[in-house]
């Protein structure tokens, strides 16, 4: 199912106020369930008959202008919509950390889109004020990652 789709659904059962939402398209089948729900909050369930197996996403908090870090400084943001990791493989240390010093074109983290591990490098040499997202987590475009002083 399309990205895009998917997100007008979820935005569509939020907006609603609606409790659940189940949609088929061909073999794949979304179910949505609202946060105000009896469900965890914001599950998104994936299911393909032909595997038999659902697998589940978290939901993906988007910071908006609103909600911007209180640190001031160069904001590396999500060149692509992904899968974040700050780690080349779980047992390998975080490419960084706060309070780390970085320069340009070293290593910040890992996006995994479409299967491809995709290598994020800084665009701004400095210190690492701010990581704004967590290990896993699924990221939009443009989305902010990290803040640079």
């Amino acid at each position: 199912m399309d990205l895009r789709k998917l997100k007008t659904l979820i935005d569509l059962v939020s907006e609603s106020g609606i409790s659940e939402l189940e949609v088929n398209e061909g073999e794949d089948r979304v179910r949505i369930v609202n946060a105000g729900s009896s469900a965890p909050a914001g599950q998104v369930v994936y299911a393909n008959p032909a595997p038999a197996q659902a697998m589940q996403a978290a939901p993906v908090a988007i910071p908006t202008i609103e909600e911007a870090p209180a640190e001031t400084g160069f904001v590396a943001r999500s060149p692509m919509v992904g899968t974040f990791y700050r780690a080349p493989n779980p047992e390998s240390p975080d490419f960084v950390k706060v309070g780390d010093t970085v320069k340009v074109g070293q290593t910040l983290c890992i996006i995994e889109a479409m299967k491809l591990l995709n290598e994020i490098e800084s665009e701004q040499a400095g210190v690492i004020k701010q990581i704004l997202c967590e290990n896993g987590q699924g990221v939009e475009f443009d989305q902010p990652l990290f803040i640079i002083a």
